[in-house]
């Protein structure tokens, strides 16, 4: 399980990596890239939500985390991604350093050159 913080991830980026924020035009759904991670929290949590592991001693499942390999996870983190960056419009896909999220009424899906990500709207979510 990963455990990170906003903070901690925009602490080591350079100015050739700046991060980046974005939301859903409802803004129930905020993303924010960094260093090859990123990061979409959804208002209410992930639903369904798995019980948190013993490990994370913070907020257990605002949203789900993806790196640029390998699958996503469920986010442990005492902040949130909502609230933050331009809108991105329905119909409408961010990519960046091989990652990907498309905007749907629907929700936003999110994935890797690999094909793992997830679904993530408000009132359900789920990994692939």
């Amino acid at each position: 399980m990963r455990i990170f913080a906003l903070a901690l991830i925009l602490a080591g980026t350079t100015a050739s990596t700046s991060p980046e924020f974005f939301r859903s035009p409802t803004g129930n759904i905020g993303c924010a890239y960094a260093a090859g991670e990123l990061r979409c929290d959804v208002r209410d949590g992930v639903k369904p939500l798995p019980p948190a592991p013993k490990s994370c001693d913070y907020d257990w499942g605002q949203g789900f985390w993806l790196h640029e390999t390998g699958k996503a996870s469920i986010v442990c983190a005492g902040d949130t991604a909502l609230g933050n960056g331009k809108v991105l419009p329905y119909g409408q896909t961010w990519k960046r350093d091989g990652l990907s999220c498309a905007s749907s009424s629907d929700g936003f899906r999110c994935k890797n050159a690999a094909g793992h990500g997830f679904f993530i709207s408000r009132g359900s979510a789920y990994r692939f």
